[in-house]
């Protein structure tokens, strides 16, 4: 005999199942028994927990719940750098293997396209920086800094952007 039971809890503001499943059968076929107050072996009954459901829903959950905007500690990619022509492709990549080494999640995207449409995919993927790499911020050795939101957070050099990404991480921002 086996019986299952549901009971709704709130997390993050929606009503999510936690099962429990209890089972006879189970502990018989793991030769489980234990010696009750009568001086007997007995079988016992083993409860089984899917906390919010799987692994899977609860993921499911974090990404309604941010709307695909995770958090900078929380997001897959924390940055990706973008390089305005294929001359800046170089610098691109030592820019990402710098930032990677320091174990920040960031890719580049060295494709051949124009620079406004790398902007807006990656915006739209909800990437929380983008770092953009032209002539200007080679000559200057900075990067220029966009926000998720769109806002220009100005040049700076790698060092001041990795301290910022430390910060915010560690602070775990949301």
């Amino acid at each position: 005999m086996e019986y299952t039971h549901s009971q709704k809890i709130r997390v993050c503001g929606m009503d999510v199942g936690i099962w429990t499943y209890t089972s006879w059968k189970m502990p018989e076929r793991l030769d489980a028994s234990y010696v009750g107050t009568d001086g007997e072996r007995h079988v016992p009954v083993m409860l089984h927990r899917a906390f919010l459901g799987s692994f899977e829903r609860f993921i499911g959950i974090l990404i309604e719940q941010y709307a695909g905007e995770f958090p900078l500690w929380l997001a897959p990619i924390q940055a990706v750098a973008i390089n305005i022509s294929e001359k800046h492709a170089e610098k691109t990549k030592e820019i990402t293997d710098f930032l990677k080494n320091k174990g920040f999640r960031v890719n580049s995207d060295l494709r051949n396209e124009k620079i406004a449409y790398k902007i807006r995919h990656h915006s739209m993927q909800k990437v929380p920086y983008i770092i953009v790499l032209g002539d200007k911020e080679i000559e200057t050795s900075t990067l220029a800094i966009r926000d998720r939101q769109g806002s220009d957070l100005g040049s700076m050099s790698i060092d001041a952007f990795s301290e910022i990404l430390i910060k915010k991480i560690e602070s775990k921002e949301v």
